[in-house]
């Protein structure tokens, strides 16, 4: 019995680094499509409804929100534990979507515990999000 559970008790050692990765790596994942989907409902909102609306992106906070002139809007966006808004330095940016102006360039780079990075871009030309991996060298 106490050789089984070693053996158990080495086989969870020996996987545990490789399961907190994993779980790293799909709240990496969720987080950039949230952000994608954030910002990607701010602009079609600014569009469609013709109302500017501005997105406040919070660092400290890894918060995000979209705030417009109707009152009944309002959206946020909290981002999972071990993922972080990277923002030097880390003070609150604030970006206003104009209805039928071009969608200014913005980029929200997330860091989570591991190193991992991700790039959630905003093309100008279309308005819609794109996702980038970092990788450093």
């Amino acid at each position: 019995m106490v050789v089984v559970l070693a053996i158990i008790g080495l086989i969870v050692g020996v996987s545990f680094p490789a399961l907190s990765a994993g779980l790293d790596s799909v709240r990496m994942v969720s987080a950039t499509d949230s952000v994608a989907a954030f910002l990607n409902a701010a602009v079609n909102r600014a569009q469609r409804r013709q109302e500017a609306v501005e997105v406040i992106i919070d660092p400290r906070a890894n918060h995000l929100s979209a705030l417009s002139n109707d009152p009944a809007f309002t959206r946020e966006l909290q981002l999972p534990d071990g993922i972080m808004i990277e923002a030097d330095p880390p003070e609150p940016r604030r970006i206003i979507l104009i209805p039928g102006a071009t969608v200014p360039r913005v980029a929200v780079q997330l860091l989570s515990r591991r190193g991992g990075r991700r790039i959630v871009r905003l093309d100008p030309m279309t308005g819609y999000p794109h996702v980038e991996s970092v990788t450093t060298t």
